[in-house]
């Protein structure tokens, strides 16, 4: 949900302690406490609140001190902009601003008016965010949606990449400033693989793609897995890992400690898909004996920074890149990892 995105990613900013709740907005069962939309949050004292933008003014006021700008009236415009600048589209949370109420996406024309506008606002500033050079409201209000549009518009539309520094110079700018952000490039962005798989979920009227972009998404996937060792910046790794004894000091270790930590669930997942046609082809262990073993071999390899070579336990390297295909399959960014964590184990696969 872009609308969540938006609290978590000032939350992540004010290094706010907190818990997470996940509610299933699809028809599960909800907790018996819950009702309304997501996003909300409990305060301390008990009180709850909801409206994204409300509760981004709201930890700004509480834990950042002010540094989001919230109460700036310039910040405030910048913020209901996006109202105005973003296209009218048929409403969904997991493809928001995309398609119009028949199932088709949105005109091309349509995309580029919007990009075109978004590019002049950011223009306005000295850069490389919406308002000078540090992150404020207008940012994270803006981040979720733009960061979609990045890797789901060239899939609708060929020739159609909101990062052009060609076509949108401010843009491709903006987009560079916030990948050095730590808590947004290694918690909370979303990545490309991911992304791409919500298209293929709430695309076309829930039931499947049109044609033109499914083969579009096969085009971008070559140059997405290229793409996936240079995501890896260690130095922005190491600025959000400092102050976060929780997180691993590395992207492999992120991702192998998390794999440690849900291995019940992991394998419970492979099982189920070794049943399935996709999962025999595969060759997916069909046992929890098997499917333990694999998961040990990505999980060694892993905490040897991807190099075999580094270890003194022998890796069966068919089982790690067995696992590692599947995980990068299965999992989706940043729901289940972070998107630098995730480009680790992509690597592999």
């Amino acid at each position: 949900c872009p609308y969540s995105e938006r609290v978590w990613l000032a939350m992540e900013m004010a290094n706010v302690t907190y818990d997470t709740i996940r509610i299933d907005n699809t028809g599960g069962t909800r907790p018996h406490y819950f009702s309304g939309q997501t996003p909300q949050v409990r305060w301390p004292e008990g009180k709850t609140q909801s409206e994204s933008m409300d509760l981004v003014y709201e930890i700004d006021r509480r834990y950042a001190n002010g540094i989001f700008q919230s109460q700036s009236m310039e910040v405030r415009e910048l913020v209901s902009q996006f109202n105005s600048i973003f296209p009218r589209a048929r409403p969904s949370s997991r493809a928001a601003f995309l398609f119009q109420m028949n199932g088709e996406p949105l005109w091309k024309s349509t995309f580029e008016a919007t990009l075109k506008k978004t590019d002049d606002l950011l223009s306005c500033s000295p850069g490389p965010f919406f308002h000078g050079s540090q992150v404020t409201a207008a940012d994270i209000a803006w981040a979720p949606f733009l960061e979609r549009y990045r890797y789901q518009l060239p899939c609708l539309h060929q020739g159609l990449d909101p990062a052009n520094p060609v076509v949108y110079p401010h843009l491709k700018r903006w987009y560079d400033a916030m990948d050095k952000i730590p808590v947004y490039a290694c918690r909370v962005k979303g990545d490309a693989a991911s992304w791409r798989k919500v298209l293929t979920m709430a695309g076309f009227g829930n039931s499947g793609l049109p044609p033109q972009i499914e083969s579009n998404m096969e085009e971008l996937l070559a140059k997405e897995e290229a793409a996936a060792m240079a995501s890896i910046d260690m130095d922005v790794w190491h600025a959000y890992a400092k102050d976060r004894p929780y997180v691993q000091p590395t992207p492999h270790m992120e991702a192998a400690a998390i794999m440690i930590r849900n291995r019940r669930a992991i394998i419970k997942d492979i099982l189920k898909q070794a049943s399935t046609s996709v999962g025999k082809r595969q060759q997916l262990p069909s046992s929890d004996k098997e499917a333990d073993e694999s998961l040990r071999a990505l999980v060694e390899l892993l905490l040897n920074g991807g190099d075999a070579s580094t270890t003194e336990i022998s890796i069966d390297m068919r089982k790690a890149e067995c696992m590692a295909t599947f995980l990068d399959h299965r999992i989706c960014v940043p729901r289940d990892m972070g998107a630098m964590a995730a480009s680790a184990l992509k690597v592999m696969a």
